[in-house]
């Protein structure tokens, strides 16, 4: 193969990139936005989904990758989230991003790299949803799990119930994983798009295919590993850098206005 590692980065807009040969900047919806060219790979090359990119959000960065790069690794990653080194404290957040150098010696002991868990506490993935989005995404998710991937449906009963999870559609896997992942969720969605893709909703609430495909990896990734099929020991955590800071006041405050005001979110943080 061409290359060991490579990740994609997600991004609707210029933006500082990680100088490092391991990360390939993807213009995500480039076949809705022809006229815009940020100089970056576009979403619209090779075999895509460019143009559903409203709906998906970044998985049509990571649907590019998988038909279309070559390498042993294939991760994704967003113009604002890197996965991080495993030390650093350094002030200027982009020199925190993890690099081809650190990443390369952790390949032969690790198949997948996920960021660290996120703990909602107070609420399960499920009930976290239903107040900050629609539940009959995640209902109707379900009913397509029990009809093309019955063996995975008590895994996500499971999943849906806890309070923890990986999100931001953000890991890097061995290409061959990677494949069959991609091809189990992509199914769901396409399934879930042609049964749920008449809804009126904002732009923001529209991109739920992308928010139910953070939550199904869950189930994908609980469930291979329940039938040996991937080791847990190979799976290895990394820190997660915002490059932005984060509003964690604004942030908290939508998240309790979600759970007892049932106000749903309006945008991103």
């Amino acid at each position: 193969m061409e290359n060991k590692v490579k990740i994609v980065v997600a991004t609707h807009k210029e933006y500082t990139m990680p100088q490092d040969t391991m990360y390939l900047p993807i213009q995500v919806g480039s076949q809705l936005h022809k006229t815009i060219d940020l100089g970056y790979q576009k979403d619209n090359d090779g075999l895509n989904i460019s143009e559903k990119n409203g709906g998906y959000s970044e998985l049509t960065a990571l649907y590019w990758a998988w038909k279309n790069l070559d390498a042993q690794f294939i991760g994704l990653a967003h113009y604002r989230r890197h996965f991080g080194l495993l030390k650093s404290a350094d002030n200027d957040r982009m020199k925190r991003v993890i690099s081809k150098r650190e990443l390369e010696p952790l390949l032969d002991d690790y198949d997948i790299f996920v960021p660290k868990k996120r703990n909602y506490y107070i609420e399960s993935l499920y009930s976290h949803y239903e107040h900050t989005h629609y539940a009959n995404h995640l209902d109707e998710t379900r009913q397509i799990v029990e009809d093309m991937y019955p063996d995975y449906l008590k895994t996500y009963d499971r999943v849906l119930k806890g309070t923890t999870g990986y999100m931001f559609n953000m890991m890097i896997m061995k290409k061959e994983l990677l494949d069959q992942y991609c091809e189990w969720m992509f199914s769901i969605l396409f399934e879930l798009e042609k049964r749920l893709g008449a809804e009126t909703l904002d732009d923001f609430q529209q991109r739920f295919y992308g928010r139910v495909s953070e939550i199904i990896f869950n189930v994908w990734l609980q469930k291979n590993i329940e039938d040996g099929k991937i080791d847990k020991n190979r799976i290895k955590e990394l820190p997660l850098v915002y490059i932005e800071k984060v509003n964690w006041f604004k942030k908290g405050a939508a998240f309790l206005k979600a759970k007892f005001f049932h106000i749903r979110y309006k945008g991103s943080f």
